[in-house]
């Protein structure tokens, strides 16, 4: 496959459920480059955030600023799939407010 029409999506997640969202997202359809399939990449780091009133944290409590071990995690979706795969992320991630990103791949002429 081309680059044209395929997008990087990246999302934060604990460690624990990295299995989980990564088995969604490729049963989704993302991963695939060229022959290869569940293609993605990951590193760790640390997310912050304070869970405001009406929030109902997976990982520490309302109004206290919280530091979470968290994988990034990076790989390929085709952009027609990118709603459906995106909707598995969702479904498969432990937290209530799920940090994602997609962005758009650029096309080179060879």
């Amino acid at each position: 496959m081309s680059r044209a029409g395929r997008l990087k999506l990246v999302w934060f997640v604990p460690r624990e459920a990295l299995d989980a969202t990564r088995a969604a997202v490729f049963e989704a359809g993302a991963g695939r480059i060229g022959d290869y399939e569940r293609c993605s990449w990951y590193t760790a780091g640390t997310g912050t955030f304070l869970a405001g009133e009406g929030a109902d944290p997976s990982i520490g409590r309302v109004g206290r600023e919280e530091r979470v071990s968290e994988l990034r995690v990076e790989t390929v979706v085709p952009a027609e799939r990118a709603r459906d795969v995106v909707a598995a992320l969702l479904a498969a991630h432990p937290y209530e407010e799920v940090a994602f990103e997609l962005y758009p791949l650029a096309e080179l002429d060879a």
